[in-house]
C-alpha cells in the first residue's frame, strides 16, 4: 500500500481503492445520505435548494449526480452548471451549443490540418537579393 495525503483533509493515509481517507469517505457517505433524505420530501427542489436544504456543496452534488448516486431522472428541477458557460444542464458536462461550438472548432482544426502547405514563391527568400537589384539598375 502507498501512503498518501487525502486531497480533502491533508491527513496522511494508505491508499486503497479511494483517493480519500476513511474520515473524509465517511462525511461524503453523510452528505450523500443527508441529499437523499432532503429529496425523498422535496422532489422539486433546485440545486441551490437543496445544497442550503443540507449544507452540502453544490460541488458534492453535482459529484453525486456525475456518479450515479443521485439520479436527477425525477427530479425536475435538478440541475448543475455547464463545465464552460455555466448555464444549467441535466446531463453530460457541456451544454448542448457548448458542445456543438467544440464539434464545429474541432472539424475546423481537421480541414486546416488536412489542407496541404502554402506554396512559398521559391525565388524570393525573405532577405534582400543583390542579385534580382543588379539587374534593375540604370
Amino acid at each position: 500500500m502507498k501512503l498518501e495525503n487525502c486531497p480533502r483533509c491533508g491527513k496522511l493515509f494508505a491508499k486503497g481503492i479511494h483517493d480519500l481517507c476513511p474520515a473524509c469517505m465517511k462525511d461524503i457517505d453523510k452528505e450523500y445520505d443527508k441529499c437523499a433524505a432532503f429529496l425523498k420530501d422535496n422532489r422539486q427542489c433546485s440545486m441551490q435548494e437543496l445544497s442550503d436544504g443540507t449544507g452540502v456543496s453544490v460541488r458534492q452534488i453535482t459529484r453525486f449526480i456525475r456518479e450515479g448516486r443521485i439520479s436527477i431522472v425525477k427530479l425536475p428541477n435538478l440541475a448543475y452548471a455547464c463545465e464552460s458557460c455555466g448555464a444549467p444542464i441535466r446531463d453530460n458536462t457541456l451544454c448542448v451549443e457548448c458542445r456543438n461550438r467544440l464539434a464545429a472548432e474541432m472539424k475546423s482544426q481537421m480541414n486546416e490540418s488536412r489542407k496541404p502547405p502554402a506554396k512559398q514563391d521559391e525565388h524570393r527568400f525573405g532577405g534582400y537579393q543583390i542579385g534580382d537589384r543588379m539587374h534593375d539598375r540604370p
